[in-house]
């Protein structure tokens, strides 16, 4: 197979998004009416690879879903955004994972993640998949999976020089260090950054200090701290200080899969526009997310190509 035959390989979590909106998120023990319901495709990996494959990356997905309805779903999802599934697992008698999520009317949410399938990929099946890894120009991860899958795969794609994205999320507090020295991106928000630096992180400052730790400490090659609202910071070993990258104001509606949006879009654009900075990438990235938080819903919310101003495909 010719090398860079894909763009973005995703090993990573499908989850079916159940979606409830309320006028505010419930506090412990209370009881809200809703105001509207949804269900939909997600999963911190899906929606990663759903978000560049819109803007018109050749993207595979590595993962495994239930042989059930929601399974079946996802691979027409897949298939209608042009995502490689030759190493999409069907499980039989298991249930594809799921995501319980809350939405408030100010676009708050919180999320309860059930794994089912998810947790049956496995290292062989990273390996089964080492020539559609190795063909692609960056790999992108998250913490949905088994922690062994996830250090397989990037293990995988940095010894072959693939360039490797890691987002963290869910956090763990007691990553082993090869999960921070691996990754080309190493890419958190504020709550994860929080969980494996010990710094909350409520301003440009204390994003700062996360990422020093980061960088110094965890000896990460490259740190992004998502900020919502505020953008972004980026650092590099090389460099000597942060970057704070901001974001357009925006009305949100709905934030879930913000995050993710992003992800996709940087990786979207290491592959598409190796030539610009990766100030600009993340310029780009940003708002792109921000666009998708002024739409209901995961990855019905992700802007394709055609949606986006010209000035961010030039």
């Amino acid at each position: 197979m010719p090398h860079s035959a894909h763009d973005i390989v995703v090993v990573g979590s499908c989850n079916t998004d159940f979606i409830s909106y309320a006028p505010h998120l419930p506090k412990e023990g209370e009881t809200l009416t809703g105001t509207k319901f949804e269900t939909g495709c997600g999963g911190k990996g899906a929606n990663q690879c759903v978000a560049a494959g819109k803007l018109g990356a050749k993207t595979a997905m590595i993962t495994k879903v239930g042989d059930d309805i929601f399974g079946s779903q996802f691979l027409e999802s897949f298939k209608a955004s042009k995502v490689k599934c030759d190493h999409v697992g069907v499980v039989n008698g298991v249930s594809t994972g799921v995501a319980a999520i809350s939405v408030a009317d100010d676009g708050a949410n919180c999320i309860i993640i059930v794994p089912g399938a998810n947790n049956l990929l496995t290292v062989e099946d990273v390996h089964g998949a080492g020539e559609t890894i190795k063909s692609s120009k960056v790999l992108v991860c998250q913490n949905e999976i088994s922690l062994d899958v996830t250090h397989a795969a990037l293990k995988f794609a940095h010894n072959h020089n693939v360039k490797c994205i890691f987002n963290p999320a869910p956090a763990q507090a007691d990553l082993q260090s090869d999960f921070f020295t691996i990754p080309d991106i190493f890419c958190v928000n504020e709550t994860e950054a929080e969980i494996m630096t010990g710094v909350t992180v409520n301003s440009l400052e204390s994003a700062y200090a996360a990422s020093k730790i980061l960088i110094e400490g965890k000896k990460c090659q490259s740190v992004i701290i998502t900020l919502g609202s505020n953008g972004c910071i980026y650092q590099a070993k090389k460099d000597d200080k942060p970057v704070h990258v901001p974001t357009a104001k925006v009305d949100a509606v709905d934030t879930t899969g913000a995050g993710d949006s992003f992800i996709g879009s940087l990786a979207f654009y290491i592959c598409k526009f190796p030539h610009l900075s990766m100030t600009e990438m993340l310029r780009r990235a940003n708002k792109i997310a921000a666009m998708s938080v002024t739409k209901r819903g995961t990855q019905i919310s992700f802007p394709t190509a055609a949606e986006l101003p010209v000035d961010l495909l030039e």
